[in-house]
C-alpha cells in the first residue's frame, strides 16, 4: 500500500527542455523517462562531442514538487524541498564518490547518479537550518571530491540521465509527506543551529537563493571556496594540526582567515575546521584572533588568493609573478575550456604561454569546419602558425608532449590512410608492363612533415577535402637547412596564404610533378632556437608579411636555472583532451561572436594610438595582425568552452593572446624590421618602449620639433604623413604657417 501511495506522490517536475514548462510528475513518471530508448542515445552522442544536444535533454528539479503556472523561478516555487543537489565535475568517479558515501555520509542521499558528461550528482536531504555552503563542505570532506560551489536556489533544474547512469536511489527520493525522523538522526550530529524561518518564508517570499537570505556567512571570497583557501593554508604550514597543536594551529589559521571575513567572528565561526571542537571551544579560539590588532591580508594568504584565482598551485605565484613582469600578460589557467586547462597539467608555471601557443595551432585545425566574421566584417578562418622558440635545453619538448595529445586522432586516421595509399603504390610498382595502373584513392592525410615538398603538399591540398593540414616541427633549423633559397621562399608563400586561406598552385608540363590551384588551408607549429630563428626571418625577407602572421613564443630562460618540475597528465586529463577535440570538430558553419569582435577591435584601436603618438612603424605593423591571432584564438576558447556567448573569461584570453602576441613579434623581429624603416641607412636600432613622441612635443610646436625627437630615423614624406594623420583624427591644429597647437582629442 506505502508503495502505491509513493507512485502517486508529485516529489518533482520534468520540463521537456531548459525553458520549457515544469509539471508536477511521480515516480513512475521519472522512472519511465529514464527509461527511453531515444534518451539514451541522445546522452551517448552528447558524451561523444555533440553538446549542442545536451540543451535538447530534458530537465527536472530536485529541490522544487510544484511551481505555480508550471514557471520554473523562485517566486512561484509552490512545494520546495529540504534538498540539495552537489555536482562534482571531476569524471570517472562516481562508483567511487557512492561507495565513500554509502559506507558513511554526513548527510542523508536520496540519489547518486553519473552525470551525462561522467560527473557526479548526488541529492541529499538538507537538515532544518543547515545552508548549502555548510553541507558541500562536509560533503567535500566526506568524498574528497570538491562540489560545485554554486548557489542552489529553490528554482534549480537538472538534465534527465538515463536509468543506466543511476548508482543509489533511496526511496526517500519519492517520499516526501511521511515522516522523517530517521533522516533527523542520522543528521544531528552535522547540523547547526536552526532558524526560525522557514525554507520556504527564505526561498519564496524573499526570493533569494536557498540558504542566503538569514545567512550572514558568504560561502566563498571573490569566487574562491573558503574550504580550498584552508586547504592551501594547511598544504603551505605544515599539513593539518596534529594531536597537541590543534588550538595553536587553529588560532594562527583565524588571524589569517579574519582579514577576508571583514574580521566578523559571526563568519569565522561558519568557515572554520574544527577538528573535535565544541562551539564553546571554537568560540573561544576566534574571539582570541579577533582581539589582536588587524594587520591586513598576510603575504602568506595573499599568495594562497592570487594562487587560487589563477588555477595554480601556491608554491609557482613567484614564478607567476616573475612570469606576468616580464611578458606583460598573466595566464588564468582556472578560467580556461576544456583541453586547454588540461594542455597545461604539469607544465611549470613559466612555459604556460609557449605550451598554449603551440596547441592553438591545431586546435583551430580541428575546427576547420568553422567560419567567423571578423571586426572589419570579412568572413575568416582559423589560421594560426607558431614558432616557440628559445635556447638549448630550455625544455622545448614541453610543447611537443602537449601537441602529442592533441594529435592523436589525427594521427590514428591518418595511419590509415597512409596505409592505402602504400597498398596503392606497391600494386602500382608490381603491375604489369600493359597492365593499367590501379586508381589512385586519393586519401585524405591531414599531418604532413614541414620538410613536405611542395608538390607532395598541393597534393595533399587537393585531396583535404575542405580539411585543414597541419605540420609539427621539432627544430626550425632543420626546416631551414632542408629547404634552399627557392624553396623557401615558396613555402614562404605558401605560409603566408595559409593565414588567409589564401589560393595557390602550380602548374608543371609533366606527370612527375603535380599541378593544380588551391586554397591553402594549413596550420603548423615549430620549435627552435633563437639562432635559427634569425636566419629563418633576417632583414632582407623580415618586412614580407610572414612574421605578422606567426605567434611567437619564447622559453623561459633557462640560464643557470634549477631543473624544472614537470608532472604526467593522468588519463582524465589527457580523456578531457580528446573531448575537447571531438568538441571542435563537431562546430560546422558561421559562428558570430559579436563581443568578441567588439574587444579586439577596442584594442587594435587602443594601440592605433600608442603607435601613432610614438611614430612607432614597428608597432603598428605588427598590431594588425596580432590582433586578428588573439581575436581567432579567443574564438578556439569560445568553441571549447561550449557556451553560447562569449565569456568574459573568452575575451579576456583573446585580449591576452593579442597583447603577448604583439610584444613577442617585436621582441623577435623588431629590430630586423626597424632597420628596413631607416632612411637609406645600414645601420639598425634595436626596438624598445619609447616615451610617446606626441606626448614629448610641446604644446606648440613646429616641424623642426618633430624633426629632432626622430632623429632623423623618418624622411620629410614621413614627417608630412604623420602630421596629416593627426591632424585627420583632431589631435592638433595648425595655428600659423610653421606652427602647430596640440589639442584635447587624443586620450587613448
Amino acid at each position: 500500500m506505502e508503495s502505491a501511495i509513493i507512485s502517486t506522490i508529485k516529489f518533482t517536475c520534468i520540463g521537456k527542455g531548459h525553458g520549457a514548462p515544469c509539471l508536477p510528475a511521480t515516480k513512475e513518471d521519472w522512472e519511465n523517462l529514464r527509461r527511453e530508448s531515444w534518451l539514451a542515445q541522445m546522452c551517448a552522442r552528447i558524451e561523444k562531442g555533440d553538446d549542442e544536444l545536451k540543451h535538447r535533454l530534458p530537465v527536472w528539479t530536485p529541490h522544487c514538487a510544484e511551481f505555480a503556472n508550471n514557471h520554473r523561478a523562485i517566486a512561484d516555487a509552490i512545494k520546495p524541498l529540504n534538498r540539495l543537489m552537489l555536482d562534482f565535475d571531476e569524471k570517472g568517479h562516481t562508483d567511487e564518490i557512492c561507495a565513500r558515501l554509502l559506507e558513511k555520509s554526513p548527510l542523508v542521499p536520496l540519489l547518486i547518479e553519473e552525470s551525462v558528461r561522467r560527473g557526479t550528482h548526488v541529492l541529499v536531504e538538507l537538515p532544518d537550518g543547515m545552508t548549502p555552503e555548510t553541507a558541500q563542505q562536509l560533503m567535500q570532506q566526506a568524498t574528497g571530491f570538491a562540489p560545485d560551489a554554486a548557489v542552489k536556489d529553490v528554482s534549480r533544474c537538472i538534465y534527465m540521465v538515463p536509468d543506466d547512469h543511476t548508482r543509489y536511489v533511496s526511496e526517500r527520493l519519492f517520499n516526501i509527506g511521511t515522516d522523517d525522523t530517521a533522516s533527523k538522526e542520522n543528521t544531528a550530529d552535522c547540523a547547526v543551529e536552526k532558524s526560525s524561518v522557514s525554507l520556504k518564508e527564505s526561498c519564496v517570499r524573499s526570493a533569494l537563493p536557498l540558504g542566503s537570505s538569514k545567512n550572514p556567512c558568504q560561502k566563498e571570497f571573490k569566487g574562491i571556496p573558503y574550504s580550498s583557501i584552508i586547504a592551501e593554508w594547511w598544504h603551505r604550514n605544515g599539513g593539518e594540526p596534529a594531536e597537541g597543536e590543534r588550538n595553536v594551529k587553529l588560532h594562527k589559521l583565524a588571524v589569517n582567515l579574519r582579514a577576508i571575513c571583514d574580521n566578523k567572528k559571526e563568519v569565522l565561526m561558519q568557515v572554520m575546521p574544527r577538528f573535535g571542537l565544541t562551539d564553546a571551544e571554537l568560540k573561544s579560539v576566534v574571539d582570541s584572533a579577533c582581539k589582536e590588532e588587524p594587520k591586513g591580508v598576510s603575504k602568506v594568504m595573499q599568495q594562497i588568493l592570487d594562487a587560487l584565482e589563477m588555477g595554480i598551485s601556491p608554491d609557482e605565484i613567484d614564478d607567476a609573478e616573475a612570469t606576468a613582469l616580464e611578458t606583460g600578460v598573466k595566464v588564468n589557467v582556472k578560467a580556461l575550456p576544456i583541453g586547454l586547462k588540461e594542455s597545461l597539467v604539469g607544465v611549470p608555471v613559466s612555459m604556460h604561454l609557449p605550451v598554449l601557443c603551440g596547441v592553438l595551432p591545431i586546435a583551430a585545425a580541428y575546427a576547420d569546419q568553422v567560419t567567423v566574421e571578423y571586426c572589419d566584417g570579412n568572413t575568416q578562418r582559423l589560421g594560426l602558425m607558431s614558432i616557440i622558440r628559445g635556447d638549448q635545453a630550455s625544455n622545448k619538448s614541453v610543447v611537443k608532449n602537449a601537441v602529442d595529445i592533441w594529435k592523436r586522432q589525427l594521427d590514428e586516421e591518418d595511419a590509415l590512410a597512409r596505409k592505402r595509399e602504400e597498398e596503392w603504390k606497391e600494386r602500382k610498382k608490381g603491375r604489369k608492363a600493359n597492365e593499367k595502373a590501379p586508381d589512385d584513392p586519393h586519401v585524405l592525410i591531414r599531418v604532413v612533415p614541414v620538410t613536405v615538398s611542395c608538390s607532395t603538399l598541393l597534393k595533399r591540398f587537393k585531396n583535404a577535402q575542405n580539411h585543414t593540414l597541419y605540420s609539427f616541427g621539432e627544430e626550425l633549423d632543420t626546416l631551414r637547412k632542408t629547404n634552399g633559397a627557392g624553396s623557401w621562399s615558396s613555402k614562404y608563400d605558401i605560409y603566408r596564404l595559409g593565414f588567409d586561406h589564401g589560393e595557390w598552385g602550380q602548374d608543371y608540363n609533366s606527370d612527375a610533378a603535380e599541378s593544380g590551384v588551391v586554397n591553402v588551408a594549413y596550420n603548423w607549429t615549430m620549435l627552435g632556437t633563437n639562432g635559427a630563428l634569425r636566419k629563418c626571418f633576417k632583414a632582407d625577407n623580415v618586412e614580407n608579411g610572414l612574421s605578422s602572421r606567426v605567434l611567437v613564443a619564447e622559453m623561459p630562460d633557462s640560464s643557470f636555472a634549477k631543473m624544472p618540475k614537470f608532472r604526467k597528465r593522468s588519463d582524465e586529463d589527457v580523456a578531457r583532451i580528446q573531448q575537447a577535440v571531438s568538441r571542435l570538430r563537431s562546430y560546422t558553419g558561421l559562428v558570430d561572436t559579436p563581443r568578441l569582435r567588439r574587444a579586439i577591435e577596442g584594442w587594435v584601436e587602443q594601440k592605433r594610438v600608442e603607435a601613432a603618438k610614438d611614430i612607432d612603424h614597428v608597432k603598428d605593423t605588427y598590431r594588425k595582425r596580432a590582433a586578428v591571432i588573439g581575436f581567432r584564438c579567443g574564438v578556439v576558447f569560445h568553441l571549447l568552452s561550449g557556451c553560447s556567448k562569449e565569456s568574459k573569461a573568452c575575451m579576456e584570453f583573446a585580449l591576452m593572446m593579442a597583447e603577448y602576441c604583439l610584444q613577442q613579434q617585436i621582441k623577435a623581429f623588431g629590430e630586423a624590421l626597424e632597420s628596413q624603416f631607416l632612411d637609406a641607412r645600414d645601420e639598425g636600432v634595436r626596438y624598445g618602449s619609447n616615451h610617446s613622441i606626441f606626448d614629448q612635443l610641446a604644446p606648440t610646436f613646429t616641424m623642426d620639433d618633430l624633426r629632432a625627437l626622430k632623429r632623423g630615423f623618418c624622411g620629410e614624406a614621413g614627417l608630412r604623413k604623420i602630421i596629416s594623420r593627426w591632424y585627420r583624427d583632431q589631435w592638433i591644429e595648425k595655428t600659423d604657417r610653421t606652427h602647430w597647437r596640440k589639442l584635447g582629442n587624443c586620450d587613448v
